[in-house]
């Protein structure tokens, strides 16, 4: 489970690394808090923190279930595949909205992946 736990905090880390990102571009861009919007820039740099929070509160359950009904190196390999699709979602979408989509889909079909062996795994152990 070690593995499960520090890919879940390297998961974490980035998250809050997206947040120095957005403070950032919200000096760079000079929009004053609390305002999310008013420059397209600033918005897709706060829109890939917001989606990444959205995505970490199915993914930590779903990799600690996973690893306990199914493999945990499993669930760490799948949960590092999605770490790796946010830095490649972070890079397009900051850069072009129309660049998000294949970091998108690395982090989704893992994410999918870790929630369908999760359901499976603990419906496996009802039996």
């Amino acid at each position: 489970m070690a593995w499960v736990h520090a890919v879940i905090v390297l998961a974490l880390i980035e998250y809050l690394c997206f947040g120095v990102a957005v403070a950032r571009a919200r000096g760079r861009y000079g929009l004053r808090a609390p305002a999310t919007t008013g420059n397209a820039d600033f918005e897709r740099y706060f829109r890939v923190q917001a989606n990444t929070l959205e995505l970490l509160v199915p993914l930590v359950p779903a990799m600690l279930i996973f690893a306990v009904y199914l493999d945990p190196r499993w669930s760490a390999g799948l949960g590092l595949v999605f770490v790796i699709g946010r830095v490649v979602y972070f890079i397009g979408y900051t850069r072009a909205a129309e660049r998000r989509h294949i970091g998108f889909a690395l982090s989704m079909t893992p994410l999918m992946a870790l929630l369908a062996g999760a359901l499976i795994g603990a419906l496996r152990a009802l039996s």
